[in-house]
């Protein structure tokens, strides 16, 4: 006897209340986008520019003794992280310390560098070297974030072209629309929270952007290749089949992958807390928005119901049909 977490045939009327749910995702976009613009983001050390010291120690490496060395000296941000290179002699450690330019200065004063290398050597390793000292000030800082945000538009772009090619524009429109409603929702309970942002969320929200795009191409092959079976069927009722169908591997795929990201949430320490806290929030909104988004979109404007006949514009077999989302 099998276990299963999700029956095999369900019967879920998903666009009961396609207004409601569609318009709850434009007043949490809304909202997520004043919070953003009111509280701002709390920018990790590579937006905000500062100064990586490098360090080579004789003992081994404990990063929680070197949190505990600088605590005293009120550094603000500060990442510590160990590196491994198979480059570095067998008794080597290598440690980065990555500190937060001060406020209203570019980078880390020489003053303040050298408390810092003193603590170390007094609390971890009284032989610690410190090889190099590399400084990011805000110009670099800047250009960062004007290349994360041109990375971020350029994969929607990307997306778009590739789903208006393999489906029709108005399933390109529905799932951009879920991305763009996935990226701002992470971005606004960032903002929320004052979570660090670094460059690790956006390689998160790279993940959130494939990870969503995922789940809506699965739905959207689904829906397509019903609407060439039910050519008479109401188109909501088509889609609400389409998701019922797919519903068992959407909730496994994204239950599993939750699981195992709530585990390294726990787990995993503070280093990777934000990266990993993004795409857990991005596995929960964008399984919604594959639904309540995009279908919703797509439902809105009406999709084509017969892929071997060319658009006559007419609404008749072959045109494209607008349906009303109350049908």
């Amino acid at each position: 006897m099998r276990l299963r977490l999700v029956p095999q045939e369900t019967n879920f009327d998903f666009f009961k209340y396609a207004k409601a749910t569609f318009g709850v995702s434009v007043v949490a976009m809304i909202a997520s986008i004043a919070i953003w613009l009111s509280v701002g983001l709390n920018f990790g050390i590579d937006f905000l520019g500062g100064t990586t010291i490098r360090t080579d120690a004789t003992v081994e490496v404990d990063v929680a003794d070197y949190r505990a060395a600088l605590e005293d000296l009120d550094l603000g941000d500060v990442v510590i992280s160990r590196v491994f290179d198979p480059n570095f002699d067998a008794d080597q450690y290598v440690v980065t310390v990555r500190i937060q330019a001060q406020e209203g200065v570019e980078s880390v004063t020489p003053e303040t560098i050298a408390a810092i290398e003193g603590a170390l050597l007094e609390n971890v390793d009284p032989e610690m070297t410190f090889p190099s000292v590399e400084s990011v000030g805000p110009k670099v800082s800047g250009e960062l974030i004007q290349t994360a945000i041109i990375a971020v538009l350029a994969s929607l772009g990307a997306i778009l072209i590739y789903i208006w090619l393999r489906f029709e524009w108005q399933f390109s429109v529905g799932a951009v629309a879920a991305l763009i409603h996935d990226v701002i929702l992470t971005i606004g309970i960032f903002s929320l929270f004052q979570i660090r942002f670094d460059l690790a969320t956006i390689a998160a929200l790279l993940t959130i952007v494939g990870y969503s795009i995922n789940d809506t191409v699965v739905i959207f092959d689904r829906l397509r290749e019903n609407l060439i079976k039910y050519k008479q069927r109401a188109l909501r009722d088509v889609m609400n089949l389409s998701a019922n169908e797919t519903l068992s591997r959407t909730l496994m795929t994204s239950g599993t992958t939750a699981l195992a990201l709530i585990a390294l949430l726990v787990l995993g320490g503070d280093v990777i807390r934000g990266f990993v806290f993004a795409i857990l929030w991005g596995v929960i909104v964008g399984t919604y928005s594959s639904i309540y988004v995009a279908k919703n979109v797509v439902l809105m404007l009406g999709v084509k119901r017969d892929w071997s006949k060319p658009t006559d514009g007419s609404g008749g077999p072959g045109g494209t049909q607008f349906a009303n989302v109350d049908a």
